[in-house]
């Protein structure tokens, strides 16, 4: 049972905050008051108030959005508030950066020449467009020649969307599905090839030939017979490996100009 004034806290905590405000930092506020609590009583405190909220027919709920929480609007009116903020709603997105940040959403970590070659177009204005409106982000960079920058989403791509996680995102075979079976206004070909380019993975390409299957044999009674291991021998195993003592290059320039004299004195004898 959570205690009506916890309750009464966390409700005021997150009306008050102006951004998402997570279970770790309601916990570090009580907690700095002596009031110990955990994110199991916090979120029965959140589903207590919408319970409430509910009840008394209100226009607003607390919703899970970004790995926080905060009030947000019915959806059942949110066509009435959308026409109060009317001229930001025409700050739309286009619908070639709609399609890259797609791309950035399903496959990030990603980079720029990844995008560029499902899309099949430079996407360095669009890029950059996104991280403006701080939609998308560097990530890190990839492990490969030239350590090319990774990109990925933000907790303002979540917001937007109104999604807590990018585990709450449609699943691809989903999508797939409903873009099979069914015909939605708007969408043309272009649209599912599109999606079918994002839905296929990244497979480096290797010169390697796969593994051959070893035949396996059977006895009377059906048993599978293991062959024996058998040790390869290759002309390197066979080679003996002989030392090579070390040699005084002083020395042999010596015996080598003795020689020569030697040769000389036996050549002037036979003259």
């Amino acid at each position: 049972m959570v205690n009506n004034d916890i309750k009464n806290i966390i409700e005021s905590l997150i009306f008050a905050s102006e951004e998402q405000i997570s279970a770790k930092q309601i916990r570090e506020i009580l907690s700095s008051f002596s009031i110990k609590t955990d994110a199991n009583k916090i979120e029965q405190a959140v589903d207590k108030l919408n319970e409430e909220y509910n009840e008394a027919g209100s226009s607003f709920e607390i919703i899970k959005i970004a790995g926080g929480y905060q009030f947000a609007t019915r959806k059942e009116y949110g066509v009435y508030v959308g026409k109060l903020f009317d001229e930001k709603q025409r700050k739309k997105l286009s619908q070639s950066s709609i399609e890259t940040l797609a791309i950035i959403a399903y496959k990030q970590p990603i980079t720029r020449n990844e995008i560029e070659f499902i899309r099949g177009v430079n996407v360095d204005y669009i890029v950059n467009s996104l991280l403006e409106r701080d939609l998308v982000c560097i990530t890190g960079r990839a492990e490969t020649p030239g350590r090319p920058i990774l990109y990925g989403t933000t907790d303002t791509f979540l917001k937007v969307l109104g999604l807590n996680s990018l585990t709450d995102l449609p699943k691809l075979k989903e999508i797939n599905e409903i873009l099979q079976n069914e015909k939605i206004e708007g969408i043309t070909e272009a649209d599912i090839d599109l999606f079918n380019s994002v839905n296929q993975s990244f497979v480096p390409k290797t010169d390697e030939q796969p593994e051959t299957q070893q035949e396996i044999n059977f006895d009377e009674n059906g048993n599978a017979i293991v062959p024996e291991e058998t040790e390869v021998i290759t002309e390197e195993s066979e080679m003996e490996v002989t030392e090579i003592p070390d040699i005084d290059i002083n020395e042999l320039e010596i015996k080598s100009t003795i020689e020569i004299d030697k040769n000389l004195e036996e050549d002037k004898d036979t003259d």
